[in-house]
Order: C-alpha cells, then sequence, then structure tokens
C-alpha cells in the first residue's frame, strides 16, 4: 500500500474486534511515531499504551463517554513535553502540539497499512485523563485513539475541492 493509499482509505473508526494485536504489530506502529520528525529533533512526546480494560473503559468515560473506545484492545494516549520542546516555531510558538501531532499521524497511518482501525480523540477532559494515567503536572496530553482491528467499514467522508485549499506564491 502506498502512503497516499494509506491516506485515502484511512478512516475513523468506532466499532473495534477484541482481537488482541500481535507485538510485532504494534511496536511497527509506535516505532513509526518515534520516528517522526519534530522541532530541533528533540522529540518531545511519551506514548502511554493503555491495556488494561478498566483503564480503557475509564478513559473513554474521560473522552466525554465515548465507551465505543474502549472495545479496542487498545488506547494509545500521546502526551507532549512543553519543557523539552523546540520553544520559537514560527517565533510564537513551543512545538511540541505540532510534533505530537505528526507522530500520532505516523502512528494512525502505520495502523492504517497493518489492517488495523483508530480514531483520533480530541475530545476529553486532560486533569481526568492525567489522572487516570498518573501524568505529571507538566506534560500535557494532545490526543487519545483506540487501536484495534475493525468491525465497521466507515463510509468515505467528504473533502473541500483542492482548489479551496491551495493558492501558489501568496495567499
Amino acid at each position: 500500500m502506498s502512503i497516499l493509499e494509506a491516506i485515502k482509505n484511512r478512516r475513523s473508526v468506532r466499532r473495534y474486534k477484541e482481537d488482541p494485536i500481535p507485538d510485532e504489530v504494534l511496536y511497527r506502529i509506535l516505532e513509526s511515531g518515534r520516528l517522526a520528525p519534530s522541532g530541533k529533533n528533540l522529540q518531545p512526546w511519551k506514548f502511554i499504551v493503555v491495556k488494561d480494560a478498566k483503564l480503557r473503559e475509564k478513559l473513554a468515560e474521560a473522552s466525554v463517554r465515548q465507551y465505543f473506545m474502549a472495545k479496542a484492545p487498545i488506547t494509545i494516549v500521546a502526551c507532549g513535553l512543553p519543557d523539552n520542546c523546540y520553544a520559537h516555531m514560527g517565533r510564537y510558538m513551543k512545538s511540541w502540539p505540532v510534533d505530537v501531532a505528526i507522530a500520532v499521524e505516523h502512528m494512525i497511518l502505520q495502523a492504517q497499512e497493518e489492517g488495523m482501525g483508530t480514531c483520533w480523540i480530541g475530545a476529553f477532559d486532560e486533569a481526568e485523563v492525567k489522572e487516570i494515567l498518573g501524568v505529571p503536572e507538566n506534560i500535557r496530553v494532545l490526543a487519545l485513539t483506540p487501536l484495534g482491528y475493525p468491525d465497521e467499514e466507515p463510509a468515505t467522508r467528504g473533502r473541500k475541492p483542492i482548489e479551496e485549499i491551495i493558492s501558489f506564491d501568496k495567499y
């Protein structure tokens, strides 16, 4: 599968089989995140791989009660390290949210290549997630994704035409 095929075919999956994920598949997915680019290559991230069913249920509750998440055998919680990132991206912001997002997207695309389903979860209560997983105060939670074999084939969602989002030479 080409990268463009993976991008075109990836969907947000909200129904998962409970089949376990082989370790070698999980590690390829995690490795793809590890290899992601980041500002000054500081890699300001930590990924918590949550396999425990009770913890996954609590995370689903903390994610605006999106209980479908808990059905996947794994939830990956992507954390950013604001104190260990490039501090002047664009000369106005810290790089950690972009850096972590790139790493998560790498993992999501590798999961697609592996036949896995994911769903970027941005609706969550950070304080609750941090409490559930013992995340230190100075660390930020950026996103969560369930990871598992899809038990559905979500429909294609529309995208804006390229002419609407691209310009050349000037805005």
